[in-house]
């Protein structure tokens, strides 16, 4: 952080701005929330508003962790030793959950689509048909460092005409895109606070089907864990009270961020920002690293030639003042990242990243189009206006 100039303009896909009310929220309210029953009252409403929010029967639990927190914790406790676990993937994230699901014992078989596309549901059926049977699948809704959102409600249906529960890593989704866990069948669907929630970085949340509840409780093996466990959530609620001391400020200031969080007209707005944002750099000459299922939430392009990223995002944050996302395992050096979700989802802040990219293009040598990139953006928009004002 820089002392006594403006802060960092965040367009990154993660952690994101927050909003004032959001920040004011963490230095609004003190209690001990293992004695306050009003408390215990206020976060059990919380956790209900997110599972209307993502349109849940089931419950929803706040982890006091990142959501690599939440990820562990739904490997952890639905997946008993021995299990075969299918590990659906087509990007970094994806892969990554195998590597939680073998941390608790499961023979886990991967399923790897194009890494530059959505995943193919006939594929993925011929595939279960071929390697099956699973009792657990994991998939990725929004891989992040590829700029790719998989269609979920397809997945969960093959996932569902098989019997095999649903892992679904949903962090740079909730909010930007659309998200039914109940009509799209899914079992444990994570989130965080810190993408489009726009809250502070430190909470994940578990929302858990009924049929996933089931699996938990129905256990013939200890969970290898306490703090990744999600069974000690489901004791709370008939026992009333708190595993372990909860985050006070954290979960008011999330509370805010998710009274702001209007699903259905947000999820519009990403996309037609989204539109706008990958228009941009497509009328440029950029190439867009997603070849179809674009994100609504991130758009990943790959860099120019020539162009390293340390060198781009240097430039960026010393002189521009602006953060920006790049890739990292295959993807490290090929590519860079703009996250345009929560309170990212502002004409004038993607306006000011787009110029900011532009200069520091220019400044090494490469030039794309002859047009203020800004105003390619802006022109884009606008054409979505009466859709925009109606979000």
């Amino acid at each position: 952080m820089r002392k006594n100039e403006k802060p960092y303009l965040i367009m990154t896909p993660g952690p994101t701005q927050m909003h004032p009310d959001v920040l004011g929220a963490l230095s609004q309210y003190e209690t001990n929330p293992d004695l306050d029953s009003d408390f215990l009252v206020f976060y059990r409403r919380l956790c209900q508003d997110i599972s209307k929010k993502m349109n849940a029967s089931g419950p929803t639990f706040i982890l006091a962790g990142e959501g690599i927190l939440g990820l562990e914790a739904a490997c952890a406790s639905m997946i008993e030793p021995g299990d075969r676990v299918l590990t659906i993937s087509n990007g970094i994230f994806g892969r990554g959950f195998d590597d939680f699901s073998k941390m608790y014992g499961a023979q886990t078989v991967m399923y790897e689509g194009d890494l530059r596309r959505g995943l193919d549901p006939v594929k993925l059926d011929r595939f279960i048909i071929d390697h099956g049977p699973f009792k657990v699948a994991t998939v990725v809704h929004c891989e992040t460092p590829s700029g790719i959102t998989n269609d979920l409600e397809t997945i969960g249906k093959v996932l569902n005409r098989h019997g095999i529960l649903s892992i679904v890593d949903a962090v740079s989704s909730f909010g930007g895109e659309k998200l039914n866990v109940d009509a799209w069948g899914l079992d444990v669907v994570l989130s965080g606070s810190q993408k489009v929630l726009s809250g502070p970085a430190g909470l994940s949340t578990a929302t858990l089907s009924q049929r996933a509840v089931e699996r938990i409780k129905g256990r013939t093996t200890p969970i290898a864990s306490y703090y990744a466990n999600l069974s000690i959530w489901l004791d709370y609620y008939e026992k009333k009270s708190f595993p372990y001391t909860q985050p006070v400020q954290m979960l008011i200031a999330l509370d805010k961020a998710v009274e702001r969080l209007e699903v259905e007209t947000l999820a519009e707005r990403h996309k037609i920002f989204a539109e706008a944002v990958r228009g941009t750099f497509e009328q440029l000459g950029f190439e867009l690293y997603a070849l179809d299922h674009e994100s609504n939430t991130v758009t990943t392009v790959l860099l120019p030639s020539g162009v390293d990223f340390k060198t781009l995002f240097n430039q960026m944050k010393t002189v521009h003042g602006v953060l920006i996302g790049g890739g990292f395992n295959f993807l490290e050096n090929r590519i860079f990242r703009i996250g345009h979700m929560g309170e990212n989802l502002s004409a004038e802040k993607i306006a000011a990243a787009l110029d900011a990219l532009q200069a520091c293009f220019i400044s090494m040598g490469t030039v794309f189009g002859t047009r203020r990139y800004s105003e390619v953006f802006c022109e884009l928009l606008e054409q979505h206006q009466e859709n925009l004002k109606a979000c």
